[in-house]
């Protein structure tokens, strides 16, 4: 079967818009029909080199649409089922999905190299190049063939937009405030970075509790933004919001900080850890550049002497199969904004604008609608 994709060759050039030949789904497998894929950040790095990986490679990683076929053995999903498609797969059968933590799955060792688990690729291009899809999916192709354990099954009357919103950045955002900064009720609660992710982060402190969710990023539209999924302060940079923290909680500072940035420097480390009080924790979500190594912090001064604690995470800590279908059932209850996050729809052709809306900081959320 033809499939038309936005593919990266080398690092640094724009997305190229090829036709591949794609294999039929072997044991465990399926061929997903793409309604809908979400424009996440994380793609903007395979691009730029900031996360090196094995290219050429199709993009994408959040996607929503209809089973088309399946292979042999398959157990999870069925032609015609609607589904998402979870950047992080959940097998279900090794060690940490086994033990509930399906966002650590074994399996995702395969997201960079986009190999399925047999080591093997569906996508092939006319130079006789085998193609993986990132993070195992490629949702910026018409169709893929997927692992099974990369499919979430979803209620019909679910938008595909919203629905493959939650792919990604939903869950990842929205866990990094409830699960992995544990947000309680009456936290003061520091958000740096309003994008698609970080608009969920503000949505899942507000769910949690928090008394004061004080969003930080230096373009206004996203501050506007912050504001109405649930902040209660907006601020342009960590001064400002620094101020303002030390007078809502008489000098005691805040209890979370969580860095959601487009790309994670070490200034934004240190400020998050600068504004949390004693006890706090700084939760990084975000991806930095595989050439930055290190970031640094004052020791005594910012971690030991004040109990501080940094805490990374991999999909809010979020388990695919529990947390995608709990969330959508919070959109449909009005409880969670997903149709706020869509800024604007791309066609497939227009993905190389729809990155650099991304990076003039026009969108939350951009998306691929693809053609029937």
């Amino acid at each position: 079967m033809r499939t038309k994709a936005a593919v990266i060759r080398e690092t640094g050039k724009p997305w190229e818009l090829v036709d591949l030949e794609l294999d039929d789904p072997r044991e465990g497998e399926v061929r997903i029909k793409f309604a809908v894929s979400g424009m996440c950040h994380s793609d903007e790095h395979l691009r730029t080199g900031d996360s090196p990986c094995r290219l050429p490679i199709v993009g994408g990683h959040e996607g929503a649409g209809v089973v088309e076929a399946v292979g042999p053995n398959v157990t999870r999903v069925k032609p015609g089922d609607h589904v998402v498609c979870s950047f992080i797969p959940a097998c279900g059968t090794c060690r940490y999905c086994s033990s509930g933590r399906q966002n650590l799955c074994d399996q995702g060792a395969q997201m960079v190299t986009g190999m399925l688990a047999d080591g093997t690729f569906r996508f092939h291009d006319d130079r006789g190049a085998d193609l993986g899809g990132f993070c195992m999916l490629g949702t910026f192709s018409q169709r893929a063939v997927v692992s099974q354990a990369s499919c979430v099954p979803i209620d019909h009357d679910i938008p595909f937009e919203v629905a493959a919103l939650t792919g990604c950045g939903v869950p990842t955002g929205w866990g990094s405030a409830v699960y992995a900064a544990g947000v309680r009720a009456g936290d003061t609660v520091v958000i740096f970075g309003i994008g698609g992710v970080g608009s969920n982060a503000v949505q899942g402190a507000r769910f949690a509790g928090a008394r004061h969710v004080v969003a930080v990023d230096p373009v206004a539209f996203k501050r506007e933004k912050a504001l109405e999924f649930g902040a209660t302060h907006a601020f342009a940079d960590a001064a400002e919001a620094h101020e303002f923290v030390v007078q809502a909680t008489r000098g005691q500072l805040a209890d979370h900080a969580i860095c959601t940035v487009g790309v994670l420097t070490s200034d934004v480390v240190s400020q998050a850890a600068a504004i949390v009080g004693k006890g706090g924790q700084v939760t990084i979500t975000s991806v930095g550049r595989s050439s930055d190594t290190q970031v640094q912090l004052a020791a005594n001064g910012l971690l030991v002497g004040y109990q501080r604690r940094v805490q990374g995470h991999v999909f809010g800590m979020c388990n695919p199969l529990l947390d995608i279908p709990r969330l959508l059932d919070l959109y449909r209850e009005g409880r969670l904004d997903l149709d706020g996050l869509i800024t604007r729809r791309y066609s497939l052709d227009e993905i190389n604008q729809g990155y650099q809306d991304l990076d003039d900081g026009k969108l939350i959320r951009g998306i691929v609608v693809h053609e029937d």
